[in-house]
């Protein structure tokens, strides 16, 4: 039997910050989703559970949104549906990131669509109305809610124009499109934020930004995309395969380039998660929420905003779903359970902003843990590979000194795996019925819980010892209770 994996934490040791990027946003799919009920209750419970503060999708100029229709050969301006959704996001305590995409039908240069709600993908056929649009909005939202409060909402042009499934134009229309835009939103009110290119894979982000400079163009921030799987293989790979040969740390090596790129800019990734396929069972599995939390915190601090893509499997690109677990993005299944993903953010969340290190080196495992006077020492613990790389459950031995004064009253651990908080399992024990009757949908909420279990410990020679096992692809939360050794 191999040693046990040796870690240590020092309460006392000095902090620092823990900037948590990811909760500044989320990404959702279409902008009319924003105008249902059970996507609106799935957005409030995420954000009181995970701490998101603005949430980006893609076309609120959609023909279906009626943002701007030609009506008896007129253009027809109707920013209702826009007001409902923000008006709700604001009831929250949320903002948006307002990606503005596509292309209006009675502005667009030709007839390309992307996804079954036909978002237009061409350039603007005079990009003076496109302007037009872009400054109407911007000066509507303004007079509703206040210039205070819109200066606090940034503005994507467009989504992905490096990629010709998303952009007819090329890089030389993308770069007329987003000075326009620019300029656009600054008449309205020079405090307004906007940036781009919001390219995928950290696409012309050099030359966007010499651009802007040559063009004298405003940007307030740099905004792109990276997923796992673009770091590999074709288009058409498996995303086992593109994730078997994703370089090590290649997401910390992306947005260390796009930091450089952006200089002093605030730097957001309005999209990643583990994979960009929409319908993957990974998706669902602790898998993905072991290589999130692996992600998300090598970014911590060089990221400003890290969203992911997206809270919830109420998701239409290619079809709207109705199987409870089809591996959709989400977060959470089209009934609202939590997979195991959103399970890992909780526990993230639950170490506040300020960090202190976990000791100890190992291929498979990381650690990173917290410490204050009330909620005690917390850490959270990933036993992580890429598919087809080697990896076992591994014992640990864990090591705190102890606190002057205090002594350890209770020691916990909830887990995220192949065994525990994994409904999409227990979704499969049931039959895995096509559609959940409401007893079910309790079932899986419960399933979904990585429930605190009590774990055995030992405390002499000014140290507190514990000794657990780390299943393969988990993640795990620790909590040390502490109490006057008076």
């Amino acid at each position: 039997m191999p040693e046990p994996l040796s870690l240590s934490i020092d309460p006392a040791a000095a902090p620092v910050a823990l900037r948590q990027p990811w909760q500044w946003c989320v990404g959702s799919g279409h902008a009319t989703l924003a105008l249902r009920a059970d996507w609106q209750a799935q957005l409030a419970r995420a954000r009181e559970d995970l701490g998101f503060r603005h949430v980006r999708f893609h076309g609120i100029l959609d023909d279906d949104m009626g943002t701007l229709v030609c009506q008896d050969d007129q253009p027809l301006y109707s920013f209702f549906n826009t007001d409902r959704i923000f008006d709700f996001l604001l009831s929250i305590g949320m903002k948006p990131v307002v990606e503005l995409s596509f292309m209006p039908r009675m502005l667009s240069s030709g007839g390309n669509i992307v996804f079954h709600y036909q978002g237009n993908i061409t350039p603007p056929k005079d990009f003076a109305q496109w302007g037009e649009l872009v400054r109407r909005l911007a000066a509507h939202w303004v007079e509703r809610y206040g210039i205070d409060e819109v200066a606090q909402w940034p503005f994507e042009c467009w989504n992905e124009p490096n990629l010709d499934f998303f952009w007819t134009g090329g890089q030389a229309a993308y770069f007329q499109l987003y000075e326009t835009t620019a300029a656009a939103l600054k008449s309205v009110d020079a405090r307004l934020q906007v940036g781009g290119p919001v390219t995928a894979a950290n696409g012309w982000l050099d030359d966007f930004t010499a651009a802007c400079r040559r063009q004298e163009s405003a940007l307030d921030f740099l905004s792109t995309h990276y997923y796992p799987t673009d770091a590999f293989g074709a288009i058409d790979s498996d995303t086992v395969t593109q994730l078997e040969h994703s370089p090590p740390g290649v997401m910390r090596t992306r947005a260390l380039e796009a930091r450089a790129a952006a200089g002093r800019l605030p730097l957001y990734y309005t999209e990643w998660s583990i994979s960009s396929n929409p319908r993957d069972p990974m998706h669902d599995s602790a898998f993905a929420a072991a290589l999130a939390v692996r992600i998300a915190m090598s970014v911590d601090d060089v990221v400003d905003g890290y969203s992911w893509w997206t809270f919830s499997d109420i998701f239409e690109e290619n079809y709207f779903p109705s199987v409870p677990f089809h591996g959709g993005f989400g977060l959470m299944n089209l009934y609202g359970v939590p997979k195991p993903a959103y399970r890992a953010f909780q526990m993230l969340r639950a170490l506040g902003t300020t960090q202190i290190p976990v000791v100890g080196e190992h291929p498979t495992v990381a650690g990173w843990a917290a410490h204050d006077g009330v909620e005690g020492t917390r850490a959270v613990l990933i036993n992580q590979a890429m598919p087809r790389h080697p990896l076992r459950d591994e014992a640990v031995s864990l090591q705190v000194n102890l606190l002057a004064g205090s002594r350890p009253r209770a020691v916990t651990l909830a887990r995220i795996d192949s065994a525990h908080a994994d409904p999409a399992e227990a979704w499969r024990k049931l039959g895995a019925p096509d559609y959940l009757k409401p007893a079910e949908v309790e079932a899986l909420m419960r399933a979904s819980e990585p429930t605190p279990e009590p774990i055995a410990f030992a405390s002499a020679d000014g140290l507190l010892r514990i000794k657990t096992t780390l299943a393969a692809q988990s993640v795990n939360q620790l909590r040390i209770e502490w109490e006057s050794a008076a």
